[in-house]
């Protein structure tokens, strides 16, 4: 029996040890593997402070491209900031050859996108018939286009009256959930999923619906489309418009689309401009018009160059830049709002998008 007994007790050993091994393993696994993850932790850490540095550094780079293009009497697609090959003292100057993709800044790289905010419409400063000739190339019902026109100026103005078919606090106090009317400029174009009116595919262009994206579900009210129909815009409300700009449409930038929404300009009228400013049709291959005078190349009459001087320009001053920054496999994308004045550009926002 004492035999037994201690051959029982020596098994128990052995299990119990076995046991405690595999525990201590366990143990020193998760440990390792917690030490992996607090590495991996910090070693992200140090990438997102780089990352930001690179980041603005892209961002004072666009800067030092703009205030060096400051002194040309126009700006066009065919320009560096553009990723254009420049146009006359760019070829010769610190610009010539210059490429806005992968530039190493210390460890990493950073590529630019510059877009000009003068290539589409100011949304703060645009009047009913500006948004209703929106609503219309977008084939937008009758019924939404008063709603939404009168809806964004009552977003933007400063009081709380309503215009016939606008929206002010008490209508968006009752949504679910509730917020005010702003009656300030819009500052992020995203804001318009917050007017009424406005659903996710008139704000994106095609056939989205507003589960996709959208913050929360928006009321539509009026005629609508027909039950069961899905809209389908050709383009949509966040393509044309921009809550930053000087306030008028530079030609040189703007696309067919915004071109056509320029009172004034046709189809047929966008399209000649397109043609000439690319330096067919009579003009010297800069990529630019420079002056009214030089829109008689693309058929306009007297009388529409007239009313286009009231809606266009030549050259901008503001611009969306967007600066992906890279070290390794690690990439972020920052986005600012730059506005130049004279030899000066300034920083209006800076963001990690």
């Amino acid at each position: 029996m004492n035999i037994t007994c201690a051959k029982r007790n020596q098994g128990m050993a052995v299990i119990v040890a076995l046991v405690a091994v595999t525990v201590l393993t366990m143990l020193a696994g998760l440990f390792a593997y917690s030490m992996k993850v607090e590495t991996r932790l910090a070693a992200n850490a140090d990438s997102d402070e780089q990352l930001l540095w690179l980041g603005r550094a892209g961002v004072e780079r666009a800067r030092w491209i703009l205030a060096l293009e400051g002194n040309l009497p126009f700006t066009s697609l065919n320009q560096i900031w553009a990723g254009g090959p420049g146009d006359g003292p760019e070829t010769n100057g610190p610009l010539a050859g210059l490429s806005l993709d992968n530039f190493q800044v210390g460890e990493g790289t950073v590529s630019l996108k510059m877009i000009e905010l003068e290539s589409k419409i100011n949304v703060n400063l645009a009047d009913t018939p500006i948004i209703q000739q929106v609503l219309t190339m977008m084939g937008a019902d009758a019924g939404d286009m008063s709603m939404v026109a009168d809806g964004i100026q009552d977003w933007v103005d400063a009081d709380d009256g309503t215009r016939p078919a606008g929206a002010e606090s008490d209508y968006y106090q009752g949504l679910t959930p509730a917020y005010y009317a702003k009656n300030a400029p819009i500052d992020d174009i995203s804001e318009l999923l917050l007017i009424r009116g406005i659903s996710l595919p008139m704000f994106k262009g095609g056939s989205a619906t507003n589960s996709q994206g959208a913050a929360f579900q928006h009321h539509k009210m009026g005629f609508g489309h027909a039950p069961g129909e899905t809209p389908d815009y050709p383009f949509g409300l966040a393509d044309v418009f921009t809550p930053f700009s000087s306030g008028k449409v530079n030609i040189n930038t703007a696309n067919e689309t915004v071109l056509q929404l320029i009172p004034g300009m046709d189809t047929m009228t966008a399209q000649a401009v397109i043609k000439v400013r690319s330096g067919e049709g009579g003009m010297d291959g800069s990529g630019a018009l420079q002056n009214f005078n030089q829109l008689t190349y693309a058929g306009v009459s007297p009388q529409t160059v007239q009313q286009l001087q009231r809606y266009c320009v030549f050259r901008g001053n503001t611009y969306e830049v967007h600066a992906t920054a890279r070290i390794g496999d690690y990439s972020r994308e920052y986005v600012a709002v730059l506005y130049r004045n004279g030899p000066n550009v300034d920083v209006f926002s800076f963001y990690w998008k």
